[in-house]
């Protein structure tokens, strides 16, 4: 079965699942996840493991994303995007470039965020976004994240083009509805764009057509190796003894690792993320640092 990570350009109409659903055919993979679900509204990196890659996804999604978007002013709407109705009108102020940077400069920084009602988490098994549909409305936990970079691309009358680098679990479309409301009116994300996900910063992107259309010819794309995800991660080379150890989810204690731990030079204290491989580099899973010099194996890939 095919393990790596693709990192599809989803195109603009299409939910998230129905382009993983897509890819893991065309691939004829057995598991699929995909880090970072994007709106159907919008376009871009949407970094799809499959197979074995599926157990890195968790540390891609924790990266920073960026996000290209523009906002219409003077209309909310029910979705905070082009796919709901208008529920709220206002005039729009005269807005000058440096007005509009002022108001940006207040969204750095760490800070909490309420989810949308329109959004797939979940409250008693049901994703929000059916309550919503329903016309309920439930109390939602403001969650933690953080606005890294956020600059203005464009200005319009009633239109701002924007950029913003971001922590995982950030709502572009919330954030363009409070960004509004301190520029006095209220306003709807009419494009959005997902132009990278860390660590993929640089990488190219695969249409679907692409990617499909290939598949169809018996020749689907390269996939990036799964340890492409993990960039940086300090690597422990262990033993043939190790390694069977490993692969049977058992410990290593820190009398059974090479001297330094096999990590060139990387100080490494309780609770490190670990890449384990064996004596020619060769991924074997995740681990973590314990308190006593050795290892708890976290994930194992069987590759």
């Amino acid at each position: 079965m095919p393990s790596g990570i693709l990192l599809l350009d989803k195109p603009r109409g299409l939910s998230s699942n129905a382009a993983l659903q897509r890819v893991k055919r065309a691939y004829g993979a057995a598991k699929a996840g995909h880090v970072g679900s994007l709106d159907p509204l919008a376009t871009g990196m949407l970094p799809i493991c499959l197979d074995e890659a599926t157990k890195v996804a968790g540390e891609v999604l924790a990266g920073r994303k960026r996000y290209e978007f523009t906002v219409a002013l003077g209309a909310r709407t029910s979705t905070g995007d082009t796919e709901g109705e208008v529920v709220e009108r206002a005039a729009v102020p005269a807005l000058g470039a440096a007005a509009v940077a002022a108001a940006l400069a207040g969204f750095l920084g760490p800070q909490t965020q309420v989810p949308p009602m329109y959004s797939a988490l979940k409250r008693d098994g049901r994703p929000l976004y059916e309550l919503a549909r329903a016309g309920v409305e439930v109390e939602r936990a403001a969650r933690d994240i953080t606005i890294h970079a956020l600059t203005l691309e464009r200005l319009e009358a009633t239109a701002l083009g924007l950029a913003v680098e971001c922590s995982k679990g950030t709502y572009v479309r919330t954030l363009a509805e409070d960004l509004a409301r301190v520029l006095g009116t209220v306003g709807h994300v009419t494009r959005l764009h997902r132009a990278w996900v860390e660590p993929f910063v640089r990488e190219p992107m695969l249409p679907l057509d692409q990617v499909t259309e290939a598949a169809r010819a018996g020749a689907p794309p390269p996939l990036l190796p799964l340890e492409r995800g993990i960039p940086g991660w300090p690597v422990v080379r262990l033993s043939p003894a190790c390694v069977r150890r490993v692969r049977q989810g058992q410990a290593i204690g820190r009398a059974d690792l090479p001297a330094g731990t096999g990590v060139e030079g990387v100080p490494m204290g309780p609770g490190a993320s670990v890449r384990l491989a064996d004596e020619a580099g060769e991924s074997v899973g995740l681990g973590e640092m314990d308190g006593f010099g050795g290892i708890r194996p976290r994930r194992i890939f069987n590759l």
